[in-house]
């Protein structure tokens, strides 16, 4: 099966970055280890629901058992593997309920963030990727150009994890699409697609920003809300809005060719990962100081730091290394270099 081999890559890759960062001194850098315990526990998670899809690959090739697990089975082991997760990340002290969502504000969820993390964005998010994975090369490209915006997004957030986990993950996409694009020679099949689905959800919750997955991953969005939309509309009315959903399948019954499929929804997903990194930084240039650790005090005094050591530029507010805003954001370290600005 071809998702082994990016499986291996992105293993592989972390490994030895991680290794190679902490070798130069990375481990002395100012950075909660938070963000370590949340790279290895998103890679262990993948990695979980990865095992998921190679026992339901199993039953269908091996067993010839074509539906393989069962709906519940699948449901009841997924959520088993995100609870666990999100346990880990309580453990190692990412106790936050506050629910960042760029362009608005954040929003404390309290108690109720836990099972819309759980069910939405975690659960959601893996079958999601899933039901993308539904012709050559379409949920590798999507990925591929999605891994890109969480790299993006992580370099200017200095979270050198996740920098290397989505690297390690586009990557291993860009080498498996040499294999994977139409005509396929080699399927992910469901132990690739769901082992994506974890690495998606570990860039997201390892930002701090999970939020991201449903705005970066618009595609994985759309693909999802056309199965319930289809499924719902039959229900209620008898009558199909699609020809077939995922909705991929729809333009392929509509005439459209693979390729051509896969570029328009790899099209799609390249500007709105561009837009969100623009918007990302006026959010956390201008919002900053939004955070909830702040209090009214300093909130204040954030304010007057972001008006003397900032700049107005593109319509949000630069930081530089040197800035003296670093006394200002003491549970923040890793925000003292950062530099923002809308992209062009």
């Amino acid at each position: 099966m071809g998702g082994f081999l990016f499986i291996a890559g992105v293993l592989v890759a972390v490994t030895v970055g991680y290794l190679v960062y902490m070798s130069a001194g990375g481990g002395e850098n100012e950075i909660s280890p938070v963000f370590g315990t949340r790279l290895f526990a998103g890679v262990v998670m993948a990695l979980a629901f990865a095992f998921l899809g190679f026992v339901d690959d199993y039953i269908k090739v091996v067993k010839k058992r074509n539906l393989g697990l069962t709906a519940g089975q699948k449901m009841v082991m997924q959520i088993l593997i995100a609870a666990i997760y999100l346990i880990i990340l309580y453990l190692a002290g990412d106790t936050s309920t506050v629910l960042r969502i760029p362009f608005i504000g954040s929003l404390d969820l309290g108690l109720f963030y836990y099972p819309v993390a759980l069910f939405i964005l975690i659960v959601g998010t893996v079958n999601a990727v899933n039901l993308t994975d539904g012709i050559d090369g379409l949920a590798g490209s999507v990925t591929f150009i999605a891994s890109l915006g969480f790299m993006v997004i992580a370099a200017l957030l200095s979270v050198y994890e996740m920098q290397l986990l989505a690297v390690a993950v586009a990557g291993a996409m860009l080498g498996f699409l040499v294999w994977n694009f139409h005509p396929a020679k080699v399927f992910m099949g469901d132990t690739g697609s769901m082992f994506l689905g974890g690495l998606v959800v570990a860039m997201g919750f390892g930002l701090g920003l999970p939020f991201l997955i449903a705005m970066i991953g618009i595609i994985y969005l759309i693909e999802t809300l056309s199965v319930m939309l289809q499924v719902a509309s039959f229900k209620l009315t008898g009558k199909r809005i699609f020809k077939m959903s995922p909705i991929h399948h729809h333009f392929e019954m509509s005439g459209w060719g693979e390729v051509k499929i896969v570029s328009v929804f790899s099209l799609v997903t390249a500007p709105d990962a561009h837009w969100l990194f623009g918007g990302l930084c006026l959010y956390k240039g201008i919002f900053i100081w939004k955070e909830g650790s702040l209090d009214g005090a300093k909130t204040e005094r954030a304010k007057k730091k972001a008006a003397s050591d900032g700049q107005r530029k593109h319509g949000c507010y630069l930081f530089g290394a040197g800035s003296s805003s670093a006394d200002v954001w003491p549970d923040y370290a890793f925000l003292r270099q950062l530099r923002l600005c809308l992209l062009p």
